[in-house]
């Protein structure tokens, strides 16, 4: 070929694939502004998004739209052929594939809007909780939206009774719990709220009482059906599998899941262990006196841990990035429940402090709450910097907006507790040989959720079998390892998240390590995995080296 021709061919095909990139990018954001109008909620908090107000609907009618919706998305995705592209392309282009499937995952591999009861608490009153994350006061335009989610609660509730087609007799049982004296606790959510809102505190009152009405019939419903329905929850391996390969971008079988959660089980056990057996003469941590004196050693550890990242030169942290703090959990939040009670924040308010709501200090507190009341720097770690807030913060801000967006948890998840164990070898945890020991039982537990996830998805394990094998095997508290168990087995896929995401993280750095020799920089690769920490792992490490093996 002349060389002219050879120029001109190879303009004409930059030129095709600039345009097919840009038909990506209007793919990606049709979808995401589609997608923000439809997700459902859930329990969890790294996959929050700003959506826009309104009413939401789960008849039939609305789902067999979102089915043509995604069907119309699905074809356009098709259409665009990849091949050839630069590696940053092709894998923004398997993102939204990821994004695509998770809907699929949602409509028809995991229908729990057919099989899970406690799918419609979510819709309702978890969805009522999240809005009540975001500080108070509130003012008029969120007040609003306030009233018209407690409003809507009757509506999708009836929707869900059309919808449910024998749901497990577990999951019916969990949504049954957790509806307990639900209307007291409306009750106690729109007194509390009365000096944060704006609407006449009848009409809140009154919607409450309607919502009440709505959930109380709803959980007799359930409590009426729940001697004929069946026992078996588990998806099956196809399904789960099927979740690893086209949601989650995961390149392992169910088998090697369960293999590398047993290796890394033993490790944390071992390393607790040893953290045990030293002869030191450290008193034990002990639980915050009070809350105040508790939010105030947090502020001042946060501080630290960020100076600390800097000083290490482990992660450059953008003078920007506002703080993660904690406070208390505010009455019409504690009267509710029905959420993880924290604000990451969002893309549109960067410039407010992230905020974890507490509990009073005790005693009696939970698994993860004792933790922290004795030492916040592990959760401020995992949560706040430099894990989950500051990984979406920076990701929010990510040049190429296909990446700002959530897809799996293995990469989000996979940093936070990666972030855990980093820093404890960087030294952060010098000071404090009993906090190192909290960092291993939190080990032990992620290890352990790898193959409760597995063998709840396989139905090796019932519900009640997850929860008992977490209380005994990590020890924790018996409420702790329920909600663990029933969080698991609704949700198949998202446990492995934390264990397996790590892994990965520790094989791709290795990789770099050993690619890059003497020219590696510690500090360059984490700026590079927390800013692009919404890419699920495999494909991270595939733009980062160029290592296609390995990819989902």
């Amino acid at each position: 070929m002349k060389p002219r021709l050879a120029l001109t061919a190879l303009v004409a095909i930059c030129v095709a694939n600039i345009a097919a990139a840009e038909s990506l990018e209007k793919l990606a954001d049709d979808f995401w502004t589609w997608r923000a109008k439809y997700a459902p909620f859930t329990g969890d908090d790294v996959n929050r998004m700003e959506r826009p107000s309104g009413t939401r609907d789960w008849s039939r009618a609305s789902i067999d739209s979102r089915h043509k919706g995604l069907e119309q998305f699905e074809a356009r995705w098709k259409k665009i052929d990849p091949n050839g592209w630069p590696i940053p392309h092709q894998v923004d282009y398997k993102l939204i594939g990821s994004a695509l499937s998770r809907v699929r995952w949602e409509l028809d591999v995991n229908p729990r809007w057919k099989r899970d009861p406690n799918f419609y608490v979510e819709q309702t009153l978890t969805a009522l909780a999240e809005t009540l994350t975001i500080p108070a006061p509130y003012g008029e335009a969120r007040s609003r939206e306030i009233l018209t989610r407690v409003e809507n609660i009757p509506s999708i509730l009836q929707q869900g009774s059309e919808n449910l087609e024998n749901p497990p007799a577990p999951f019916a049982s969990v949504a049954i719990q957790n509806l307990d004296g639900i209307r007291e606790r409306l009750r106690k959510m729109s007194s509390a709220l009365i000096k944060s809102t704006t609407p006449n505190p009848e009409n809140l009152n009154s919607a409450c009482e309607q919502a009440a009405d709505a959930l109380e019939k709803f959980q007799r419903q359930l409590k009426e059906n729940l001697p004929k329905l069946p026992q078996q929850t588990a998806l099956g391996r196809d399904a789960y599998v099927w979740f690893l390969r086209n949601v989650a971008l995961i390149p392992f079988a169910p088998e090697e899941l369960l293999a590398m959660g047993r290796q890394e089980w033993n490790r944390a056990v071992a390393f607790e262990t040893f953290e045990k057996n030293r002869k030191t003469d450290v008193p034990p941590l002990k639980i915050a006196s009070d809350i105040n004196g508790w939010i105030k050693d947090a502020a001042e550890k946060e501080l630290q841990i960020r100076k600390f990242l800097e000083q290490r030169d482990i992660l450059t942290v953008p003078d920007w990035v506002q703080h993660y703090t904690l406070r208390p959990t505010p009455e019409y939040l504690r009267a509710l429940g029905f959420t993880e009670n924290d604000d990451f924040t969002s893309p549109s308010r960067l410039k407010e402090n992230c905020i974890r709501y507490v509990p009073e200090p005790s005693e009696k507190l939970g698994y993860f709450w004792r933790a922290t009341a004795m030492d916040p720097r592990p959760i401020t770690v995992h949560e706040g910097i430099p894990g989950h807030y500051f990984q979406l913060c920076l990701s929010w801000k990510h040049e190429d907006p296909i990446r700002r967006h959530y897809y799996d948890s293995g990469a989000n998840e996979g940093i936070g507790f990666y972030a855990e164990e980093m820093m404890l070898q960087a030294g952060l945890f010098d000071d404090s040989p009993h906090t190192r020991e909290i960092i291993y039982n939190f080990m032990r537990l992620r290890a352990l959720r790898v193959e409760v996830d597995v063998k709840l998805a396989l139905g090796e394990f019932t519900l009640e079998q997850a929860a008992k094998y977490f209380q005994k095997k990590v020890p924790m508290d018996e409420q702790t390892a329920r909600q663990e168990a029933i969080a698991f087995t609704t949700g198949p896929g998202q446990a492995i998240t934390y264990q397996i995401g790590k892994l990965q993280i520790l094989k791709f750095l290795a990789d770099a390590r050993m690619q890059q020799g003497d020219k590696f920089n510690l500090r360059a690769f984490h700026d590079f995995l927390w800013k692009n920490g919404n890419v699920p792992i495999a494909l991270q490490r595939w733009e980062y080296l160029g290592l296609a093996k390995n990819l989902p």
